[in-house]
């Protein structure tokens, strides 16, 4: 028999999988928490005994070798990724036994160079496939991006047409496809929400499948893409290597306002806080980096944070320092040190310095544009962009602000943009920590902006 379990990591979108057999079973793609795949063995009655890499994952880190050393199973990953660490290298047409299943490898390059996929049939009912785990090179509604390597992509995406239409659609349309992303993952620019999918279904509904012409296949994979984050050109290399096991790192220590103050002084220091953006926006303290913990955390401080630094958390309850430490973890940034304990409140009695960063309603910015005392900067990305725009606004998304601000004066006012409020708020603490101290936020973003009416269509 074959039996398929799907582990869903919300903020990266990342599907992993567990196929079992009676006895035992595989891991795909794991994600760096492992502790789900053990509940669940242990609760099937199962043991790991196989961890199947698609390729070397850009935008999360693998658990791999955490997974090995806690079950002793053997690691399998393309023989192309060149991996650091002991596994079994795959090529085109190996074959993985696993009781009655069988996975046949087949090379997908294209969203990375080195990347294959797995075939599996359940010869228990029939040696025809039965599903495909594909990794990031076919999703639901979308297929991989091939822009991630410099100077490759057009290169990456010729590849990636020989690999769907080669490969993968001679599949039967009755083959389930299991992809290791869905809706939220920047790893392709139209993904389903849906988390699995059909061959069949596939060929028939997904845009870049409706494709025939190679080179314009190419154009549109290469063309107006969503921005890569930072982490994307850090993950693979560190998964290739071997990312530090989990039980090495330390535990993030609460320190009290005092031993907070002298530990963020270091340069090596990044405070993070982790608190919604109204409270962010409340009281913070300066100089520091402001990622809501309830939105893309993981990405977004993949995107940002300096991957050397030292992290000093500041949270809402010492319920969210695990989550965090977590989550910064999944996208590298391992160096977790401490938080501070009662947090802002505990900060606040004890007369350390703070900042805010006062949220105003739409009708006050409009306001305030329309006096000229301030500029609405725009920090959506580039493809949320519509017809609609505000009247005077300077675009910029809000991660390019790191340089970007650069292109601003300090004198000025500035009202920061966003759909919602969130990435606003990360916006807003880097022209804080740039010395730009007449910063608002907008309450409800260009949602609340539009219903005023007030909106102008781009010349």
């Amino acid at each position: 028999m074959m039996i398929i379990h799907q582990f869903f990591v919300p903020g990266i979108a990342h599907s992993s999988y567990m196929v079992a057999g009676n006895n035992i079973c595989a891991v795909i793609d794991p994600e760096r928490n492992i502790r789900p795949y053990l509940d669940s063995a242990k609760k099937m009655g199962l043991k790991i005994t196989h961890i199947l890499e698609t390729h070397l994952h850009a935008d999360f880190i693998s658990g791999h070798l955490d997974l090995e050393e806690a079950t002793g199973a053997r690691i399998y990953a393309p023989a192309s990724a060149n991996c650091a660490f002991p596994h079994e290298p795959l090529k085109e047409g190996d074959r993985i036994k696993l009781e009655d299943i069988i996975f046949s490898v087949i090379e997908t390059p294209g969203h990375t160079p080195e990347h294959i996929s797995y075939i599996a049939a359940d010869t228990s009912r029939a040696d025809d496939p039965v599903s495909l785990f594909c990794g990031d090179t076919l999703f639901v509604g979308d297929v991989g991006r091939p822009d991630l390597f410099p100077g490759r992509a057009e290169e990456l995406a010729s590849s990636l047409y020989d690999s769907l239409h080669e490969k993968i659609l001679k599949l039967p349309d009755h083959c389930e496809v299991y992809p290791a992303h869905s809706m939220g993952s920047l790893c392709g620019r139209a993904i389903s929400a849906k988390r699995s999918s059909t061959i069949g279904f596939e060929r028939k509904y997904n845009y870049a499948l409706q494709i025939s012409d190679r080179q314009e296949f190419i154009h549109s994979l290469t063309s107006d893409m969503p921005a890569a984050p930072d982490h994307f050109a850090r993950c693979s290399e560190i998964n290739r290597v071997g990312p530090n096991l989990m039980r090495s790192l330390k535990t993030p220590k609460p320190l009290d306002p005092k031993a907070f103050s002298n530990s963020i002084k270091s340069e090596k220091a990044a405070i993070l806080d982790v608190r919604s953006y109204p409270a962010f926006s409340g009281l913070h303290i300066p100089g520091s980096w402001h990622i809501d913990l309830a939105g893309s955390f993981a990405t977004q401080a993949g995107w940002v944070i300096p991957p050397k630094k030292d992290i000093f958390l500041v949270v809402e309850g010492n319920e969210q320092v695990d989550e965090a430490a977590m989550q910064l973890r999944r996208v590298g940034l391992d160096s977790v040190e401490a938080f501070l304990e009662r947090g802002m409140l505990a900060w606040g009695v004890n007369a350390m310095p703070v900042d805010t960063v006062p949220i105003i309603t739409p009708n006050m910015a409009n306001d305030l544009v329309a006096s000229e005392k301030a500029v609405i900067i725009d920090v959506r990305s580039a493809e949320e962009k519509t017809d609609d725009c505000v009247i005077g606004s300077i675009q910029i998304p809000w991660h390019d602000l790191r340089t970007r601000h650069k292109e601003l004066s300090r004198d000025r006012k500035y009202i920061v943009m966003c759909r919602g409020g969130q990435r606003a708020s990360i916006a807003a603490s880097i022209l804080k920590m740039n010395g730009f101290n007449n910063v608002f936020n907008m309450a409800g973003g260009f949602t609340a902006y539009q219903k005023l009416g007030i909106c102008a269509l781009n010349d």
